[in-house]
């Protein structure tokens, strides 16, 4: 699919929603406000926002305003091939402003964009889109954190797990407790912890499985029920995998060593 280069005023009233490729917003008149993924901010003439594919973001259009947007599906000709590089624009959302020469090639594009009647061709705006890009992303750098993104609340995060362990967890329910879209979180989840959200559930649970080993009697099935395990062969399979052995035979050693414990503290008091 091609770039599309539009121009339009923003709905007065807050609209949100999320759609499936990436989006940058000039402002050309006017003021709007945006909220990309809880990042908050607002343009005005020759500032803009970048809006990850996916990531919802609520937006509000002030009086009478005007805002360039470029449309940018991610097999677009201007983010694939010799421009895959500039796909790294869109690893987070972020606020930005023109400078001197941005300004002139905005006018510029501006000027191609009222150059006949017909409007430009897909061709064209990938070329027009493909140069501003390229521009930008050497002025932003395609990796940098954008300024004021918080950081996920593991804590809070860890306390949704603990409490429906013996329930499935699913990436979205992660999500809404962070307030984020489910392909946001999935992205800033693993770029905080290094590791997928199913992994980072996976490992919750079999952390309390091993303790439910060593601090209680509880039956080996009754702790698969209650750390999210179809059943006791499952808990089994993952618990050697990750820990080297089987929950049966850290639960023997763990009462072993009470019985050693045991034995000695009577040999003390005799």
């Amino acid at each position: 699919m091609s770039s599309v280069i539009r121009q339009i005023p923003l709905d007065t009233a807050t609209q949100h929603h999320a759609h499936d490729f990436h989006q940058i917003v000039i402002g050309l008149q006017g003021r709007a406000e945006f909220e990309i993924e809880g990042l908050g901010g607002a343009i005005s003439a020759f500032s803009g926002c970048i809006v990850p594919a996916n990531h919802v973001h609520y937006y509000v259009g002030q009086g009478e305003n005007r805002q360039l947007i470029l449309d940018l599906p991610a097999d677009a000709p201007s983010l694939t091939g010799y421009h895959h590089e500039l796909s790294r624009l869109f690893d987070a959302p972020r606020f930005f402003a023109l400078d001197t020469p941005l300004k002139h090639y905005l006018e510029f594009l501006l000027l191609e964009q009222g150059n006949g009647e017909e409007g430009l061709s897909a061709a064209q705006n990938d070329r027009l889109a493909a140069t501003f890009l390229g521009c930008l992303h050497a002025r932003l750098g395609g990796t940098a954190s954008p300024p004021g993104v918080r950081r996920l609340d593991l804590a809070k995060l860890d306390r949704y797990i603990d409490r429906h362990l013996a329930c499935p967890i699913a990436v979205a329910d992660l999500a809404a407790q962070a307030c984020l879209s489910e392909a946001h979180f999935r992205s800033r989840f693993r770029e905080q912890t290094g590791l997928s959200p199913w992994q980072y559930v996976r490992r919750r649970r079999l952390e309390a499985a091993r303790r439910l080993l060593e601090e209680s009697r509880m039956p080996l099935s009754q702790i698969a029920v209650n750390t999210g395990f179809a059943h006791q062969s499952a808990l089994t399979h993952a618990f050697r995998s990750t820990f080297g052995c089987p929950p049966s035979q850290l639960r023997r050693a763990v009462l072993e060593r009470s019985a050693l414990e045991a034995t000695n503290r009577l040999r003390h008091t005799t």
